[in-house]
């Protein structure tokens, strides 16, 4: 099941950055080039049972690609 953001991502802080990226080669293979960042944030995020409950995610990001990849690193 993909991953359901509720609402907006808050809190959001760049963690790495071009070749700080140890998957930019794949991101770069998959997706694209771009200016590639890795970012993270806290979201409300929709279980698959229909409840909601707060997490930390993390994702990749380049302009005129947008998010791919995001992940739930942490429950809150």
């Amino acid at each position: 099941m993909p991953l359901e953001i509720i609402g907006d991502i808050a809190q959001v802080e760049t963690i790495a950055q071009g070749s700080g990226i140890r998957d930019l080669a794949l991101l770069r293979s998959q997706h694209g080039l771009g200016n590639w960042r890795k970012k993270k944030g806290i979201a409300r995020v929709k279980l698959p049972d229909g409840e909601t409950a707060k997490a930390e995610v993390h994702w990749y990001e380049a302009h005129g690609i947008g998010k791919v990849k995001l992940k739930i690193k942490e429950w809150l």
